[in-house]
């Protein structure tokens, strides 16, 4: 049986200069998966409609603590899809910032967004600005979708640079200790 231990992750790497995106569901899946950090596995979290997956992989940052109670997400734009629980050197181009709320209950829910240090697609790709806007556009259009889907509703508030995403990232770290 293999048996994960991703708790203990530290989500920079100094050396390689990289953030550790570990994905969660990749790119294309119809399936969505997350993290048990009490089974120490992955499992099914939700089966989306037909025709409905995952524009790109998502993920989380290890060792991190959002205001939702879970690691933080993370988007990771690349050119084809990795493995569930694959680990992923990875650098901030920004954040969509976004409040969720289910049952009369808001709160805020952001989404990183973070490209592969290996990486040739989006290689260049420095910050949310060097997106074409109609790609922006349906990436926050796909999780309006997801969450209604899911009885949930997700207002993007804000689309902001890497800098706010590494504050906001180093804000996780902190709230995590």
């Amino acid at each position: 049986m293999v048996h994960l231990q991703l708790d203990g992750i530290d989500p920079y790497d100094k050396d390689e200069d990289a953030w550790r995106v570990i994905i969660e569901t990749p790119k294309g899946s119809h399936n969505k998966y997350k993290f048990d950090s009490k089974l120490q596995m992955f499992v099914l979290s939700t089966v989306m409609p037909e025709g409905m997956n995952f524009p790109y992989d998502f993920g989380f940052l290890p060792g991190t603590i959002g205001d939702d109670g879970d690691p933080l997400d993370v988007l990771l734009l690349m050119d084809t899809p990795v493995f569930c629980g694959c680990v992923v050197p990875s650098r901030p181009i920004g954040v969509i910032e976004a409040l969720q709320s289910e049952d009369g209950k808001k709160e805020e829910n952001d989404r990183l967004v973070f490209v592969p240090i290996k990486c040739r697609t989006y290689e260049g790709c420095r910050t949310m600005k060097d997106l074409d806007k109609n790609r922006l556009k349906e990436i926050e259009e796909f999780f309006v979708s997801y969450n209604r889907i899911r009885g949930k509703k997700f207002k993007v508030t804000g689309v902001h640079g890497p800098a706010r995403a590494l504050s906001l990232a180093k804000k996780g770290m902190k709230d995590a200790k």
